[in-house]
């Protein structure tokens, strides 16, 4: 006679066990009471694939376990609570189901008698071992109660605690209910084990190296990226979440309230374009420009006059008049912690070092630096720029510069400011006086722009080559001029800067180079005639060039004495390179 099949969803019974089981499938129901009526007082519970009731043969597994009725309770909702205490492991065969209820003739499973075998207790502390493990890898259970088991109980109950601690799935069980040995069990739960531990060490090494990524600044770009994919998703293209990224820099901003609100105000107005239209770009263009200028972004490097004065003395040689009225200017700096005072303006001849003071002064201060040649400007849009409806519009030279520096306590060198001219197109001098007024340039306000900026933490200073200014700029300076060089500060500046500098630019060893002052002070009184350096750096570069060329090319220690000298460049006349010296040439 064919025993009753009762299936299990994901659930594989062990034998020699007492199971409580609440039946309200309706199917499984009948399976029972047809039972009953039959007078089978066995079932065979048997785990199924599909997760609905299964409907074919092929939908159960062929290995099961037998139990003995022993009560059955029926509840009020038609459900029906079952107390079944299984007795072994059967095999399956004939399986047939009739109005789904199945049948099939079982045949019990031996399992050999090697509970005390030595390999079946070394698989079974492998196994204890490798649940350990398990644990600490997932932390998804504790094995306190396992090796409770292991102490105190029969292997059967050991077997049964791993697979339903372990959590294995149906397939595994089902191999281990149907093993034919104690070993056999044992040897499965173990593979099984030892694979969960693997996968859990792999995903525990994903996750922490997901989690270094995340932590080393990756994580704002992975969110920005599901942002956009999201939002792709749901039809926004890559203008919108543009648009919404500039709201966001604009919130952030340290800009001034007022900035802050006309930045807004022409973000709605962006937002409300296409982005392709002109007026949309231009728009962009605004706002990307306004957000590039450094609101609220100062060096702030303390200010140390023993290393000002150091960087001074080693950049220049000689003018200590010159230097000492800067490191004045310094010590005001630091006293009052701001950029209060006048407007330094270098006065003197090409090539004293006027511009290269100002680049020597923001060393000093350890700021940025930035070089503004105001030769030939007559145009003020250089300084205040252009109206952003204009096509082309662009920020004046000064908020440019700041952009540049990324800070709003540069050095800016006005170049040349004698040199500036003026036309039809406005005067760039009116512009210039409101920069370098302090009590104006704290609102400076750039036409491109539209927005007040403080200039007050910039330190100006402009160099010129004579003093014809006007007197309102003579008036917002102070004028500092750097007189002409005598022979002996220009060989001096020649000894300390410029040879090795000649040495640079010609490829030349400097410990090649010997030349005494007497050479130098021959080269100077023949060869130039000017109020700076510039021309000395130019013969110096010319004597080693020419050296280099009558030697193929290679740098030989070489003493260059006057008359050395005078052969060297006695080819400039012969080709031409003759040059007006007092009253003659050479």
């Amino acid at each position: 006679m064919k025993n009753y099949i009762l299936p299990f969803r994901d659930l594989v019974v062990s034998p020699e066990l007492t199971v409580p089981v609440l039946v309200d499938n309706q199917m499984s129901v009948s399976c029972i009471k047809t039972a009953a009526k039959a007078g089978h007082q066995q079932l065979v519970f048997v785990p199924q694939h599909t997760w609905a009731y299964p409907t074919s043969t092929d939908d159960i597994y062929t290995v099961g376990t037998i139990g003995e009725v022993v009560q059955v309770l029926s509840m009020p909702d038609g459900a029906i609570h079952l107390l079944v205490r299984t007795t072994g492991a059967v095999s399956l065969r004939d399986i047939e189901i009739n109005d789904g209820i199945f049948t099939a003739n079982v045949e019990p499973i031996k399992i050999a008698d090697d509970m005390n075998a030595e390999r079946t207790l070394v698989l079974r502390d492998l196994l204890a071992d490798n649940m350990q493990s398990l644990a600490l890898a997932t932390r998804k259970f504790k094995t306190d109660k396992l090796r409770n088991v292991v102490a105190n109980y029969p292997l059967p109950a050991f077997v049964d605690s791993v697979v339903q601690t372990a959590d294995v799935n149906t397939d595994v069980a089902v191999k281990v209910l149907a093993a034919t040995s104690w070993a056999e069990k044992l040897n499965i739960l173990l593979e099984e084990v030892k694979l969960m531990l693997e996968t859990a060490k792999i995903e525990e090494s994903i996750n922490r190296r997901i989690h270094q990524q995340m932590e080393s600044g990756r994580r704002e770009a992975i969110l920005q990226e599901k942002m956009r994919a999201l939002q792709k998703e749901m039809g926004e293209d890559d203008g919108e979440v543009d648009t919404a990224n500039i709201r966001k820099k604009i919130l952030k901003s340290a800009m001034p309230a007022d900035a802050k609100e006309k930045a807004m105000s022409e973000w709605k107005r962006m937002r409300s374009m296409s982005p392709m239209s002109n007026e949309g770009g231009l728009l962009k263009t605004y706002l990307d420009e306004l957000l590039a200028m450094p609101w609220g972004k100062s060096d702030s490097v303390p200010i140390d006059l023993k290393h000002a004065r150091e960087v001074l003395d080693s950049e220049h040689s000689g003018m200590d008049a010159v230097k000492e009225r800067i490191l004045e200017h310094i010590a005001v700096m630091k006293k009052t912690k701001s950029n209060q005072g006048t407007i330094l303006c270098f006065v003197g001849a090409p090539g004293v070092g006027k511009t290269s003071l100002g680049k020597s002064i923001a060393q000093a201060l350890g700021r940025k630096y930035q070089r503004i040649s105001l030769g030939g400007i007559s145009d003020e849009a250089h300084f205040r720029g252009h109206r952003k409806t204009y096509i082309g519009a662009q920020t004046g030279r000064i908020m440019d510069a700041l952009k540049r520096c990324k800070t709003n306590n540069p050095v800016i060198v006005l170049d040349e400011i004698d040199k500036m001219g003026r036309d039809w197109r406005g005067d760039p001098e009116a512009a210039l006086l409101e920069i370098l007024d302090p009590e104006q340039n704290k609102t400076f306000r750039d036409h491109y722009l539209e927005v007040d900026f403080d200039l007050s933490n910039v330190m100006f200073i402009a160099t010129a080559n004579s003093l014809n200014l006007s007197n309102a700029l003579k008036d917002r300076m102070e004028i500092i001029e750097i007189p002409a060089y005598s022979v002996d500060e220009k060989i001096k500046i020649a000894r300390e800067h410029l040879i090795g500098r000649a040495a640079q630019n010609t490829g030349w060893m400097l410990d090649n180079i010997v030349m005494s002052d007497d050479a130098i002070r021959h080269l100077i009184q023949k060869y130039t005639a000017e109020q700076g350096v510039r021309e000395v750096q130019r013969e110096l570069t010319a004597v080693l060039r020419r050296s280099l060329l009558e030697n193929d090319c290679a740098d030989v220690r070489t003493e260059f004495t006057p008359e050395k000298i005078d052969e060297l460049l006695a080819m400039r006349k012969s080709a031409g390179f003759t040059k007006k010296i007092g009253f003659g040439t050479y």
